[in-house]
């Protein structure tokens, strides 16, 4: 396998500072579409619960109106039993037989009244679902334009930005090769702990960038030379100088141009 070419430490320094704008380039992008993405997806599982709510209040209320019909059957049923015994009764031989047929008639009587009592319950309870229905479709059409809303706003996003954010992750994975492991690792780790995702800061004041703490000179002498990595003993960030930031900041507009 071929040996990595050697650079220098300016270029280094040079490399992981394009590859720290590069990065928070990226940065702002996925920032701008912000929290869309997660709202997009809420919003997706609460039509998705609606519309799964509205199909089961429909089988809800057609369960009711087969409840209905069956009550209806068994009044009907009561009914031919009550004209039987009925019938019946002009037949008897004594009262024992009358009073037995009386008291079938008289509960297949309560089980009318029963029955009919249940079919209004049932019906009320349908009522009641549909009320429910009515209202959970009527949410379900805001959330259905409003999800549409944030699709789009979404698409527009993607589409504006969906090709930029491509470029420039192949161009920090280029900017990554040319540093060494142990470098790139330093990188990558100090990125994920710190503030904003700033792993390398120029020196600004004679402070590290967004740091209150001043940096001794011979320090900034040192970071001027360019000729070790320094890294801030108050952030934890590595440091550059100003003129380098300065030089490849001008450089990396006209590429993000």
């Amino acid at each position: 396998m071929a040996k990595k070419k050697e650079i220098s430490v300016e270029e280094k320094l040079r490399a992981l500072y394009d590859l720290q704008l590069i990065d928070s380039r990226i940065d702002e992008i996925r920032n701008v579409r912000g929290e869309l993405p997660l709202e997009v997806e809420d919003l997706e599982d609460e039509v998705a619960g609606l519309n799964t709510r509205i199909a089961n209040l429909n089988q809800d209320a057609v369960n009711l109106e087969t409840d209905i019909n069956n009550k209806k059957l068994a009044i009907e049923e009561s009914n031919g039993l009550m004209k039987k015994y009925d019938e019946q009764q002009k037949k008897v031989r004594n009262n024992r037989e009358f009073d037995s047929l009386s008291k079938e008639i008289e509960y297949q009587d309560l089980e009318i009244q029963l029955a009919e009592k249940r079919i209004i319950e049932y019906k009320a309870k349908i009522a009641q679902k549909k009320e429910v229905i009515d209202a959970t479709k009527e949410k379900l059409a805001k959330q259905e334009k409003h999800l549409s809303h944030k699709k789009a706003e979404l698409d527009a996003i993607l589409k504006e930005t969906e090709k930029e954010e491509e470029l420039l992750a192949q161009k920090s994975d280029e900017f990554s090769q040319t540093l060494d492991a142990h470098l790139f690792a330093a990188y990558t780790r100090i990125r994920t702990k710190v503030k904003n995702g700033l792993a390398v800061v120029a020196i600004e004041r004679g402070a590290s960038g967004g740091s209150y703490f001043t940096i001794p000179p011979q320090v900034q002498l040192e970071i001027a030379n360019r000729k070790k990595i320094t890294i801030d003993e108050h952030s934890g960030r590595i440091l550059v100088d100003a003129a380098l930031a300065e030089e490849e900041k001008l450089k990396m507009e006209k590429f993000f141009s």
